[in-house]
């Protein structure tokens, strides 16, 4: 049985071991598990344009949309790993769903929402067979996929510091963050955070397998204990409005009161693909697809690329092996999320913390989306991992990524300010995107003020023109209206 994993992965060829792949699909797991809790207070909390929450009714489905992220995620994360063999995991994508929650279920109802994401799948996907996506990969200079590895680098470390509160929204003045409250780290969360990001250092500077695994949990055991001894509770109640500054971000660890519950998956395969255009206007539903559509394709890209890079698997080109697969794969989970009433599902960032872990190959993905299946009856027991447990694993990630840096030409300022662009504008916009368009834009701008147009591929010419639709959508829908 293992030389049949062996040789159907290439785990040995890959230079990885099965322990190595089942830590790094733990890992992974536990680094995005809180998107089974995320995803349903971000869309499950929404009201449509009829005043329906998911499913219809008048009451938030938040168990629903918990069981269908979960059921989602594990398919289509296992087929990244059977199929292409890449240590990729799959769920709901964040900001896409909070587009689609806010931009676009506001307007239509959520099946009409959820329409348009499986029809935004459907041409990312014919995109994919017709070698159009792959084609614009191989467009971009090597270079520029370099900084947009070392940009998602740091945008996770940004992810992980503000999800542990480490950084914070100032909320008044000039300065748009700070560290922690007002300047000052309070509660036992940012210990507990602390603590896990130093462990983790520790045991990766001694060279401990399973190091963010072992931080992880040893973290999660110190969070529980912490808030059974001063009940802290959480940053955010719900019920109340009240904001508590020394609380837990999401979860609040505490020993669950049901190890399992039965799932149900009632909201999935609601919804009407074409609905939207009787809602909208044409142009304003081919917009709303547009902006979910370049989304869904560059974000994936670059995270394939940092991920590739990070566990060895491209050319000298900066080309990812088995690309196409990777590719195909993502596209129809975009189609997927949209038909599991989930939002568009999309590859994950988070993947990084299990190729940190030694991860190469597509069994680790097998594993994260076997524990996503197991997820839809474990969901209390997921419940108990807090964020500021889970993070730190994103600043070890985050810094591994930083490390490529050095692979580009800053004496070449044509591909130094993209380069520069693409990887600040990650972090400083909290979206992969947006970087990745304006190092796309201005290498072009740029190449053509130098008058060397003939290292501008063709396809950079049209991305970088629909990137600039992108960039221009606010007068665009006011010209249109």
């Amino acid at each position: 049985g293992k030389s049949m994993l062996d040789s159907f992965f290439k785990i040995s060829q890959r230079g990885s071991t099965v322990g190595r792949e089942i830590r790094g699909g733990v890992v992974t797991f536990f680094t995005m598990a809180y998107i089974v809790a995320l995803n349903p207070l971000i869309i499950g909390l929404a009201k449509d344009a009829d005043g329906k929450y998911i499913g219809g009714g008048d009451a938030p489905n938040l168990a629903l949309v918990a069981a269908a992220t979960a059921l989602i995620a594990g398919v289509m994360t296992i087929l990244m790993g059977v199929v292409a063999n890449f240590p990729l995991a799959i769920a709901t994508g964040l900001g896409l769903n909070t587009f689609v929650a806010v931009g676009i279920a506001s307007k239509m109802s959520w099946a009409d929402a959820m329409g348009l994401v499986v029809l935004e799948g459907i041409i990312i996907l014919i995109l994919v067979l017709t070698g159009f996506r792959i084609a614009v990969f191989k467009a971009v200079p090597s270079q520029l996929k370099i900084a947009i590895s070392v940009g998602i680098g740091l945008f996770i470390a940004l992810i992980g510091l503000v999800d542990a509160g480490f950084v914070r929204r100032t909320g008044t003045g000039p300065v748009p963050v700070t560290l922690g409250d007002n300047g000052n780290l309070v509660g036992w969360p940012v210990v507990v955070f602390a603590f896990g990001l130093f462990l983790m250092i520790g045991l990766t500077v001694k060279k401990v397998k399973g190091a963010l695994l072992i931080g992880i949990v040893t973290s999660t055991i110190l969070a529980i204990v912490v808030e059974s001894a001063f009940k802290i509770g959480p940053l955010f109640n719900g019920a109340t409005g009240a904001v508590n500054p020394k609380g837990w971000n999401l979860n609040v660890p505490a020993m669950p009161e049901a190890i399992a519950a039965t799932p149900k998956f009632d909201i999935i395969g609601d919804f009407n693909i074409l609905g939207g255009f009787d809602r909208i206007s044409l142009v304003a539903a081919l917009l709303l697809v547009f902006t979910l559509l370049l989304a869904d394709f560059f974000d994936t890209m670059g995270t394939m690329t940092a991920i590739g890079n990070q566990a060895g698997l491209v050319d000298r080109n900066g080309n990812v092996e088995g690309a196409e697969r990777i590719l195909l794969v993502d596209s129809i989970a975009a189609a997927a999320g949209g038909a599991g009433s989930v939002s568009s599902n999309t590859s994950y960032i988070e993947s990084a913390s299990g190729v940190g872990e030694g991860a190469k190959t597509g069994l680790a993905s097998v594993v994260t989306g076997v524990l996503f299946l197991l997820t839809t009856f474990l969901a209390p027991l997921v419940a108990v991992i807090p964020y500021e447990a889970a993070t730190p694993a994103l600043i070890i990630v985050g810094f591994l990524m930083m490390s490529q840096i050095k692979g580009i030409d800053w004496d070449d300022i044509g591909i130094a300010i993209p380069a520069f662009l693409t990887i600040i504008l990650m972090p400083f916009t909290y979206n992969i995107s947006v970087g990745i368009g304006a190092g796309f834009v201005s290498f072009v701008v740029i190449r053509l003020f130098q008058g060397r147009t003939k290292e501008i591929h063709p396809l950079m010419w049209i991305v970088s023109g629909l990137f600039m639709v992108y960039f221009l959508q606010s007068p665009i829908n006011i010209w249109t209206a």
